[in-house]
């Protein structure tokens, strides 16, 4: 894969991602929206199905990792580093990218928020915020939540024909709707930091009306954490494997 392919598919993929995921959030959050309630467990097919997108969209290009928690565990596992830099550029940028579409298609429901005496807080469209502001249980819970994540994905290529079938993302995908239903409860399981950090960079800069705070001292926490978890994902994987 040259550099040019890696970071154009990472960018297509996780804007992908993203599109759906804070899409998802903003259907179920946003006064209009025909979504608007539909609850926890559409949110985390939302998310799964937006992983099943991008990473399809991104495969032939770069292999669709779209999370720098990913990259860092297969980079520890096999030993592998000069293309990780092109690979975070392009999920970042991809990121950022996906936030600000899902704001261009619900622009309308985000207009809608101006009444300040009905105004519903947006953050929690494009980035997660704990259920109880705990930093090291909520550091401890993305961890946890990002080797359920990373593990499985680096064990899915030890299955013989499972690459082979095509269906290897559509088992991924699975596996984060099965995160989301199962860990998401604490921290809204962020386990990409692309995915939080930058949906939260364009909540801050977008005019989003009576957008609130975009919670700047919590948002080490969906970056470290993931990142700690998927290289301990990576570690496991190279020791057991």
């Amino acid at each position: 894969m040259s550099n040019g392919d890696i970071f154009v598919g990472e960018v297509l993929g996780t804007s992908i991602l993203v599109l759906f995921g804070a899409g998802v959030c903003a259907a179920v959050t946003l006064k209009h929206s025909k979504a608007r309630a539909a609850g926890w467990v559409v949110i985390a097919f939302g998310w799964g199905l937006g992983v099943l997108a991008g990473a399809y969209t991104a495969g032939p290009l770069s292999g669709g990792q779209l999370n720098p928690a990913v990259t860092i565990g297969i980079a520890i596992d096999t030993g592998t580093w000069d293309k990780v830099w092109i690979y975070l550029c392009g999920e970042m940028t991809g990121a950022l990218l996906g936030a600000v579409l899902a704001y261009l298609a619900y622009f309308a429901q985000f207009q809608a928020n101006a009444d300040k005496d009905d105004a519903l807080p947006t953050l929690g469209i494009f980035s997660t915020i704990p259920e109880i502001r705990n930093p090291v249980a909520n550091l401890v819970t993305e961890i946890i939540a990002t080797i359920g994540l990373v593990l499985p994905v680096l064990s899915f290529g030890n299955t013989k024909g499972l690459g082979e079938s095509g269906v290897t993302v559509l088992v991924v995908a699975l596996l984060v709707v099965g995160i989301g239903l199962s860990l998401g409860g604490p921290t809204g399981y962020a386990i990409n930091p692309a995915r939080d950090l930058g949906p939260r960079i364009v909540h801050a800069l977008l005019p989003i009306p009576n957008k609130g705070t975009s919670d700047w001292s919590y948002a080490w926490i969906p970056v470290v954490g993931p990142l700690i978890g998927g290289a301990l994902g990576g570690l496991i994987h190279h020791a057991a494997f």
